[in-house]
């Protein structure tokens, strides 16, 4: 008897130091408790709404007058009401933008919404906002344009004691602040009180940022600070990367690296993607029917949320106050379709295992990657940084979705891992991929599988899983892409060859009496294209989708340009593109249209590579009857277009007879001595 309880008690013992076994030391930088709390809300929106939306532009120059703002309906519990109907867990407001128009009535400045007619100048935008996200219970952020190109004051040392005077105007009154966004856009040409000139400052210098962080700080201690405690990811399609680090080299240059974070980073600096629902990030009119289509919003959300990222997504405000019922539109199919993928977890009470446990306690069980509680997690022994872990279905499951998560309290770790699953007794490899981080997003072709494995093959350090789901997302069915070459042949584009395409050519909604898809046809003229596509096997029926073309480009031809690539500059396909060549000419590009053309405007289109390099950013556009005689029809600056690299419309005040166009590259991004074009056109309507 005595040996059993001395047994008994040895056992008891054992277990007792198992259990004592230590949590994983951190790995390199650890988020804070509010980076933690940013990254958890994953998906919010982000509101672009001043002076712009009521004069069609996307920088105005700081000019205009404040009684140009003056929405008729504006309504700040619907953009909250369509926030949270669309999973959003906040909203970011633009309170002043480039042009220093101030959405709330600032006491420092006349430029701002107490000078308009709305609400006879006695309206607060930014408050009636914050009342809107406290009833919807979303949380509330700002955006505070450093750059202010109606302040006479900007790029003296005056100008930072406004900025901040404004800055603690909104950190005070409007209650809890998530996050403050500060614009990386700094300095150039503006009213600047009357001045009218370019003023350029030492943007990481000039605005003295310890000192400015330190207001914020004090004043809203549980906020994020944009560019600081999180990194802009680098561009604004809303897409973070398949390798995405939050640990970063903050005296690292600014390139694509950088954007994707650094494996050896000393800070935690965490990616944001930003990207507006529409082209434009303010309200254009003529962007109704440029709405992100289902397909490009679902991808969007995979490749921010789904790699290491959160999701700031644009809702531009119409000139009513209202976000406009196309968007909303889009945003409700969005959250639907992500409700349908993520509707049944297929891991959840399955058979789990691992080829280690730390310590073999329970404490670090594989279980615990399953559970659905944030704060447990599967971790290996110290020494293990490669391992598996497997989850059995106990029956053939079909599945076509991964999302895994570290537990990034004690660091990120994962560096490279693969995914298998079991059909029919037989591994396959499903996907090899790097990172992981906060949440990974895996979408892969369905499959029919008993088992499936995930393999660390990489780690800095110990590996620590807080979270596996997989699921079985169903199909969305693709709206045909619409594609027109240089010859005026048009194309339905579809993936699947078992739907059905209908279309119409003269701007109304299609239904199943309009034209069924069978072959290309030819158009030549201005014309408006809608389409969509049906799948009988599921009765699932796509968006419609809108494209507009002008005049074809059959009969164009390139007359003047300094390299043999010049076609791709007008071969309606902006996949492809022109590059000059350093030397005479390499800043222009001259295009007979083979008649002579009535003309209300041009378009431009920059290079569609991942990482686009000599944009235009500012231009002339001439016309001419001869080729001999030019005339300057328009002069400016391609707004935003380096972050943005979308198609940019130029219209004029009135239509200009021309048979020759010319565009000259008055400035290129990067300072560079050559040109890009992707596409160039015109506008032949209004």
């Amino acid at each position: 008897m005595e040996k059993i309880k001395i047994l008994l008690l040895g056992i008891i013992l054992f277990s007792s130091c198992k259990n004592e076994v230590p949590a994983p030391a951190p790995v390199g930088p650890i988020p804070t408790e509010n980076q933690i709390k940013w990254q958890e809300m994953e998906f919010y929106g982000f509101v672009h709404f001043n002076i712009n939306s009521f004069t069609n532009q996307e920088w105005s120059y700081g000019d205009q007058p404040p009684e140009l703002f003056n929405p008729s309906e504006l309504d700040a519990k619907q953009w909250a009401k369509v926030a949270k109907e669309a999973g959003m867990k906040g909203i970011i407001l633009t309170v002043k933008h480039h042009d220093g128009f101030c959405l709330w009535p600032s006491e420092f400045t006349n430029y701002s919404v107490k000078n308009s007619p709305w609400k006879n100048g006695e309206g607060d935008v930014v408050k009636y906002l914050a009342e809107a996200c406290e009833e919807y219970g979303l949380k509330m952020g700002i955006y505070l344009s450093p750059w202010d190109r109606n302040h006479a004051d900007y790029g003296r040392p005056e100008y930072i004691a406004y900025m901040r005077n404004q800055l603690t105007e909104l950190l005070t009154n409007y209650g809890d602040i998530f996050e403050v966004w500060f614009d990386g856009a700094n300095g150039g040409d503006g009213y600047y009180g009357g001045a009218n000139e370019t003023r350029k400052i030492d943007k990481l210098n000039y605005y003295d940022w310890e000192n400015t962080y330190k207001i914020i700080r004090e004043l809203q201690p549980g906020a994020v600070i944009f560019g600081h405690d999180l990194r802009w990811v680098g561009n604004e399609h809303g897409f973070a990367y398949e390798t995405t680090w939050s640990p970063l080299l903050k005296d690292a240059p600014y390139d694509e690296k950088y954007s994707m974070g650094h494996e050896n980073g000393t800070h935690w600096v965490p990616a944001e993607s930003d990207v507006s629902i529409r082209p434009g990030w303010f309200y254009h009119e003529s962007e109704n029917d440029k709405v992100k289509s289902l397909e490009h919003l679902l991808n969007i959300y995979y490749k921010s949320v789904g790699q290491n990222s959160t999701l700031l997504l644009n809702l531009p405000v119409d000139k009513r106050g209202l976000v406009h019922e196309n968007d909303e539109k889009q945003l409700k199919k969005l959250v639907a379709q992500l409700k349908e993928d993520f509707a049944n977890n297929l891991a959840l009470n399955k058979k789990i295992s691992a080829t280690n446990v730390r310590g073999g306690v329970l404490r670090f069980d594989s279980g615990n990657a399953i559970d659905g509680k944030k704060d447990t997690y599967w971790a290996t022994d110290d020494n293990v940084n490669k391992a598996s872990i497997t989850i059995d279905f106990g029956e053939p499951k079909e599945i076509n979705r991964l999302v895994i998560q570290e537990y990034i309290k004690l660091g990120q770790r994962i560096k490279k891992f693969s995914v298998e699953a079991e059909v029919n007794g037989e591994w396959l490899t499903v996907d090899k991929q790097t990172t992981i981080g906060y949440k990974r997003i895996l979408r892969f072709e369905t499959l029919k599988a008993s088992k499936l494995r995930i393999n660390i093959d990489d780690a800095k350090g110990c590996i620590l899983i807080s979270n596996i789901e997989i699921y079985n997302a169903p199909a969305v069915v693709d709206a045909a892409k619409i594609i027109r070459n240089k010859e005026g042949i048009v194309s339905l584009d579809v993936p699947a060859s078992d739907v059905e395409v209908y279309y119409t050519t003269d701007g109304e909604d299609p239904d199943f009496e309009s034209d069924k898809y069978i072959k290309p046809f030819i158009v030549n003229k201005p014309t408006t294209i809608k389409s969509f596509t049906f799948d009988k096997a599921t009765n699932r029926k796509s968006d419609v989708v809108t494209k507009n073309f002008d005049i074809s480009k059959k009969n164009w031809e390139v007359k003047i340009a300094n390299n043999s690539g010049e076609l791709s500059a007008i071969d309606d396909n902006v996949f492809s593109h022109y590059n000059s060549k350093p030397g005479n000419g390499a800043k222009e590009i001259v295009i007979d249209l083979g008649k002579t053309e009535s003309v209300y405007g041009f378009s431009y289109t920059p290079s569609q590579d991942r990482y686009p390099k000599n944009i235009v950013t500012h231009y002339s556009f001439y016309g001419s009857s001869d080729a001999k005689n030019w005339e300057l029809l328009s002069k400016g600056e391609f707004s935003n277009i380096e972050a943005n690299t979308v198609l940019q419309k130029i219209g004029f005040k009135k239509s200009f007879d021309i048979r020759y166009l010319k565009l000259v590259a008055d400035k290129i991004s990067n300072d560079s001595k050559i040109m890009t074009v992707a596409e160039i056109g015109v506008i032949t309507s209004k």
